[in-house]
């Protein structure tokens, strides 16, 4: 069995798991009843619900922060022999920085592994009420040098098309390296990017603004 069947089979089982917990805790919150009487002094209407007591617990910030960096730990931990050593959360930005040794599997090709912890990090922040924010992942800086790499493509493939007025096709690529591309280059007024073709051979052309 591979890394990624491994890594897929582990986050289908625990996303099943938190839908589990979601059905359980409706079931729980459909018990909960509303106890209706009367004062007898007033004679005033009273309706008020009755609640599990963990219903009443609030979380500050600082507690929420460390449940997300906990659970991340928890879920590299379950799905990889990784060793999380370090995780930095910017959550003014929504930011997790990871980092450890042997994450190359976390991380998966092309980053596929880490879209999906990324996936169920969401799942479990939204359904605990953790956080607002749509929270992105950053293993080993992986995205930023990713970013950094991509950026350098752009803007060499552009000087290629400014350079020798003809349209440079690049090679499939996935949405979010698309995406990097169109921003780098959309200042550059001697050029303009149009993406071409559908999923998964999805790629850019960079055309000159003057092409031969």
């Amino acid at each position: 069995m591979s890394d990624n069947t491994s890594m897929e089979e582990a986050i289908s089982k625990f996303v099943e798991s938190l839908e589990e917990e979601q059905k359980n805790d409706k079931l729980l919150e459909s018990n909960n009843i509303k106890e209706s009487y009367i004062d007898e002094i007033t004679e005033d209407y009273y309706e008020e619900e009755i609640f599990e007591e963990n219903n009443y617990d609030t979380v500050d910030n600082k507690e929420k922060s460390e449940k997300i960096k906990d659970f991340i730990k928890k879920v590299i931990a379950l799905v990889t022999n990784s060793e999380v050593s370090e995780v930095n959360f910017d959550e003014t930005a929504g930011k997790i920085d990871v980092y450890g040794r042997d994450l190359g599997i976390a991380i998966g090709k092309n980053g596929k592994n880490m879209e999906a912890i990324e996936y169920i990090l969401n799942l479990y922040a939204k359904r605990k009420d953790l956080s607002e924010k749509n929270l992105t992942i950053d293993i080993k800086d992986y995205k930023k040098k990713k970013y950094e790499a991509i950026k350098n493509i752009a803007l060499k493939m552009a000087g290629k098309a400014i350079k020798e007025q003809k349209k440079i096709i690049l090679k499939p690529m996935p949405s979010y390296e698309r995406k990097i591309i169109h921003d780098v280059l959309s200042e550059n007024k001697e050029v303009k990017t149009k993406s071409k073709n559908k999923e998964p051979y999805r790629r850019i052309i960079i055309y000159p603004l003057k092409e031969k």
